[in-house]
């Protein structure tokens, strides 16, 4: 799949589309084989659990706020301008810890499962329904920590 020229407005997703995935709400702003992109609306004190996309490289610029993300003990603090990258096989959470909303715009190459995966995520709530939704789509979120 290619996809056509043109504009995607700023307030519109791709034929209209939005998601919300994990009580963020996403908007496809680019979908083909080879890359798909979206803008992403994060509210205060959201978050997506550690995970691994095995066949993917994904990105975020930061538009506006603030996020941290976590690779293994690692943890990294975005702002605007920022451009965080994540290659594929590296563990990654993303968490908005600011106390205001985030807004970015994602990216991941290739494609892949990652839209078919948001349109079958869309007002799933159920964490166990997540993960077995997610895995079928490449990607696999990590074990939560021992509450020791």
């Amino acid at each position: 799949m290619s996809f056509t020229m043109g504009i995607t407005p700023s307030a519109d997703g791709l034929e209209g589309v939005s998601w919300n995935v994990v009580g963020q709400t996403y908007t496809p702003k680019l979908h083909s084989d080879n890359a798909f992109i979206w803008h992403a609306t994060i509210p205060a004190e959201t978050f997506v659990p550690p995970h691994i996309h095995p066949t993917q490289d994904e990105w975020i610029v930061v538009l506006e706020g603030q996020l941290e993300i976590e690779f293994g003990p690692d943890l990294f603090k975005a702002g605007p301008g920022d451009t965080v990258r994540m290659p594929k096989g590296i563990a990654h959470g993303i968490f908005n810890r600011s106390g205001a909303e985030a807004s970015c715009v994602f990216g991941v190459a290739p494609s892949r499962k990652l839209y078919d995966l948001f349109v079958a995520l869309d007002g799933v709530t159920d964490p166990v329904e997540l993960v077995r939704l997610s895995a079928l789509h490449e990607v696999d979120f990590l074990p939560p920590p021992d509450s020791e």
